[in-house]
């Protein structure tokens, strides 16, 4: 289905997380794309009153919070400015955390260095296949490698196979954020060609949809991301992420960390 009134998220569904998406007098969904006012903020992720009601019950036994592993590759840092920010929408659920990791690096340093990728920050560890299972959700992001996942990406979901022996993801809430060159560089396929590895597992793929308001459907400015999930343009590699690519970050993080909490409360 095309981006025209079929993808206009209804009213009725189980978890809006924006509630600015007009309606007509009987109170459907319009045919139309919905129009965006000219003061509309382009960061808009205002949620409606369930997400308050949903936020503040009761918490899981224990008091253990439960955990969103976001787990990325990132070359030059346009992936990681990503997930810092996803983090952050995580963790402003109550009784959700967001924890980061990178996956290993495959190439050798002297490669790295030829080509100009900064050093990795220390304070992120890596993670391990085995540690995926730990997870109560994860979002995976990854640069692109011609519309579809990098090969270190690639590489850490191939060293899963013990877990997917014994289908220890089965049934975990995940979700894709991206990074692509140029503005036909991959933004949607980077993301729907990884759904192939979540259905091995037998994950359950959660993409943002148009839950992000009137920020999906600016015009005015370059932007990356997609229903698929976030998205940055990083360009030759200088153009650093957009408020709106953070925004939509962020939001995607929350929207997660609502899905994952409504799921164990189920």
């Amino acid at each position: 289905m095309g981006k025209g009134g079929g993808c206009v998220p209804s009213k009725k569904k189980a978890l809006p997380v924006a509630d600015d998406a007009p309606t007509d007098a009987a109170g459907g969904s319009r045919a139309e794309p919905i129009p965006v006012p000219e003061d509309a903020r382009a960061d808009e992720t205002e949620l409606p009153a369930q997400e308050a009601t949903s936020s503040s019950s009761p918490p899981l036994s224990g008091g253990a919070k439960l955990k969103i592993f976001i787990v990325f590759y990132s070359m030059y840092g346009h992936v990681e400015g990503l997930a810092r920010r996803l983090k952050r929408g995580v963790d402003g659920v109550e009784g959700v955390e967001g924890v980061l990791y990178r996956v290993p690096e495959t190439l050798p340093v002297e490669v790295l260095n030829q080509m100009r990728a900064p050093p990795k920050d220390d304070t992120i560890p890596e993670i391990t296949a085995a540690e995926l299972a730990a997870a109560d959700g994860v979002l995976f992001g990854f640069p692109t490698r011609y519309g579809s996942m990098a090969a270190q990406m690639k590489a850490f979901f191939d060293s899963t196979g013990q877990l997917w022996k014994e289908q220890k993801l089965a049934g975990k809430p995940a979700g894709f954020f991206v990074s692509t060159g140029t503005q036909g560089g991959g933004q949607e396929t980077t993301a729907w060609t990884a759904i192939t590895q979540l259905a091995h597992h037998g994950m359950l793929f959660v993409p943002v949809g148009y839950t992000f308001g009137p920020g999906m459907f600016k015009m005015d400015s370059v932007r990356g991301g997609s229903p698929y999930g976030a998205g940055v343009f990083a360009g030759d590699g200088t153009r650093e992420p957009s408020e709106t690519e953070l925004a939509l970050a962020e939001h995607q993080g929350k929207y997660m960390a609502i899905v994952v909490k409504r799921l164990a409360q189920s």
